[in-house]
């Protein structure tokens, strides 16, 4: 059918000269580069779903900080490993702040991202007990997380979470857990890509089982405070960002500026560790190491070795954000509320035109408007829905990357498509939708 918004013969000629064993299944990146081809062959611009990348400006405070920490001269200056004095001092009172947990200003790093936060913490974390393999994935989950340890040779399994809310997911960790070889536990809350929100009653149930198996949770908040059901905006009021560290002391936060401060640009993120884990020394960490405690390890063994600190000024400048939402001087939650907005219209677009949503319910209630939502069409695996849309200048990623056993869907990101192009994305899913329908 060759009627479609975007050139057939394109789309078609940019698909077979990708190399891509199959379109639908490719990882984000390389959706990303075909793409651009595909757009720059044809003048016409696609509806960009598909990389979750920020949408808004970032807080002119975070520039500002960074420039003034520019001028002063801190471009000739390693930064230190673990963050520099003020943004450490920052992290502490913002995960007491917004999250109401307590963690010494010691145990608060840096990291280029969450991403090498997670990194870090597998090189270290998945080393401690030389009788153990790797991580447990609660999925579905981002992808790349998995190609870190491929690269590094580490094991991991993984299930996906959609038939095991509630008092399920105990029985569910348990029957991975009982084996006794797995080390770390990671999930994200919100999650990427179904956007899911584990309850507090869930959070109690995986820190109850990382106290009895002995695990360490690896909590990813990449989208902190961002489920916009609740207002996470109050400094030091209820309610705060859920996170497991209110139910057990083995775990590790990863905090991500990317979104929550649209900061993604500038590489920088958090790290909170518990007190009881930074401190706790792990013989096992000397096959690696020269410490076998594990804070030390994180700081001097994996962080020194991946890039020996965070860029100088970045800090300076997610220092300054962190302070003025901790002086309550910058509500960063207001400045991203648009994302639901977005997401509230596009999903009511896509349903109104033959889709249907993969992950609709947070256990019996609807699922949030935010940063993703995920989709399906009747009759279409994931790879299959997602190869015919790049012919209606629609892209996304197929569910089918992530861990997800809902391979007939895909994931959608919010944050590239405007309020001005809704009008464009009703009828190129109309035009589909006439095309497609039985």
């Amino acid at each position: 059918m060759k009627d479609t918004p975007i050139n057939y013969d394109v789309v078609r000629q940019k698909i077979d000269s990708s190399g891509l064993p199959e379109v639908g299944t490719a990882t984000i990146r390389e959706i990303v580069l075909l793409v651009n081809q595909i757009e720059k062959e044809t003048g016409e611009k696609f509806i960009r779903m598909e990389m979750g990348v920020p949408g808004l400006e970032p807080s002119q405070i975070g520039i500002e900080g960074e420039i003034k920490a520019l001028r002063s001269g801190v471009a000739s200056k390693y930064p230190m490993i673990e963050g520099v004095d003020i943004l450490k001092k920052e992290i502490q009172r913002f995960v007491k702040n917004f999250l109401d947990v307590d963690v010494q200003e010691k145990c608060c790093l840096t990291s280029v991202g969450s991403m090498q936060g997670a990194f870090a913490t597998f090189l270290v974390a998945n080393r401690t007990n030389k009788d153990k393999k790797g991580t447990l994935f609660i999925d579905p989950g981002f992808p790349v997380q998995k190609q870190q340890l491929k690269v590094i040779g580490q094991d991991y399994y993984s299930f996906d979470v959609y038939n095991y809310r509630g008092e399920k997911l105990r029985a569910k960790l348990e029957s991975y857990l009982q084996k006794g070889d797995i080390l770390t536990i990671l999930y994200s809350n919100p999650n990427n890509p179904s956007w899911i929100c584990f309850t507090d009653a869930e959070l109690k149930i995986i820190g109850e089982m990382a106290d009895k198996y002995d695990v360490i949770i690896v909590e990813d908040l990449a989208y902190f405070a961002m489920d916009f059901r609740k207002d996470y905006s109050n400094v030091g009021k209820s309610p705060f960002q859920p996170t497991v560290a209110k139910y057990t002391d083995n775990y590790v936060l990863l905090i991500s500026s990317s979104k929550s401060f649209s900061y993604a640009g500038q590489r920088v993120g958090m790290m909170a560790i518990s007190d009881k884990i930074f401190n706790r020394r792990y013989p096992d960490l000397k096959r690696y190491f020269s410490s076998d405690e594990f804070g030390y390890a994180i700081i001097y063994g994996a962080l020194y070795s991946l890039s020996s600190g965070v860029s100088h000024s970045a800090q300076y400048g997610l220092a300054a954000m962190l302070k003025a939402a901790n002086d309550g001087e910058f509500n960063f939650v207001e400045a991203i509320k648009e994302y639901g907005t977005r997401a509230e219209v596009m999903k009511k677009l896509f349903t109104e035109n033959g889709f249907t949503i993969v992950y609709d319910k947070d256990e019996d209630k609807p699922l949030a408007d935010g940063f993703y939502f995920t989709f399906a069409y009747e009759g279409m695996t994931g790879p299959e829905l997602l190869e015919k849309l790049l012919y209606y200048g629609v892209s996304a990623i197929s569910l089918a990357i992530t861990g997800s056993e809902r391979t007939e869907g895909l994931r959608a990101c919010v944050s590239q498509t405007s309020m001005e192009q809704m009008e464009d994305l009703k009828f190129r899913l109309e035009k589909f939708n006439e095309h497609h329908s039985k």
